[in-house]
């Protein structure tokens, strides 16, 4: 009987059991993190999703660029980017411009439509770049109460043994944990995805300004089609 009591006094140390002990702010930061962390995991699958599509559309400009030559039927990025240098295209024609005018015009056109689409890509970084500087000190906030709680039970008890501050203790660096757990992940998904992007912006600015040179030269020097039915 004894042995049943005590085993049925005796504090939880699994990650339910410290849950549900800890203090009521300390859970709201234990809840907030694990909110934090599973946000920050959607965006990384999300990120690795857009990076792969990405991937393919800059072999697909590579191949556009060293070939010279486009299907009619391109989509996605480089569908974007071609139309938008065909209208720089026509328009500086239009106009009477020379090569290098016209060359200038479709390669800022062309350039333009890709910013746009690497910032839209960079959606969710700065979220991913605020948890993971700001919740190590959530972590570490919600621990420095709970110990803090720990400490003045010890006063209120007047027992200083182990047994006594250990559960608490042990609540309060659950919350340090959880604020690591969170942090890591998002600043390795960020700096991984930062430097990824910076690096496809790179090879994509290159590959543009071998398709705007070839855009820009007279019909009478094209060989083969951008796009179907449309000499560069």
């Amino acid at each position: 009987m004894t042995l049943l009591t005590a085993a049925a006094g005796a504090p939880d140390y699994s990650f339910y059991g410290m849950f549900m002990q800890a203090d009521p702010i300390v859970k709201s930061v234990m809840i907030g993190l694990v909110l934090a962390s599973v946000a920050c995991w959607a965006i990384i699958f999300e990120k690795l999703i857009r990076l792969s599509w990405l991937r393919g559309q800059i072999r697909r400009l590579d191949r556009v660029a060293q070939s010279g030559t486009a299907s009619g039927s391109e989509r996605g990025l480089v569908g974007k980017l071609l139309s938008s240098g065909e209208e720089e295209l026509v328009d500086g024609a239009s106009r009477g411009e020379d090569r290098s005018a016209v060359r200038s015009r479709i390669e800022r056109a062309m350039r333009t439509t890709l910013k746009s689409e690497l910032q839209r890509q960079e959606a969710g970084l700065p979220f991913l770049a605020t948890i993971g500087s700001a919740a190590p000190f959530i972590g570490l906030f919600g621990t420095v109460w709970g110990i803090m709680n720990s400490f003045t039970a010890i006063g209120m008890a007047q027992d200083t043994s182990l047994a006594t501050v250990a559960p608490g203790i042990a609540e309060a660096l659950l919350a340090t944990a959880l604020g690591l757990a969170a942090a890591i992940p998002a600043v390795m998904a960020y700096n991984a995805v930062s430097v990824s992007l910076g690096r496809l912006a790179a090879r994509a600015g290159n590959a543009l300004t071998a398709i705007a040179k070839i855009m820009s030269r007279p019909t009478s020097e094209t060989v083969v089609p951008m796009r179907a039915g449309k000499s560069i």
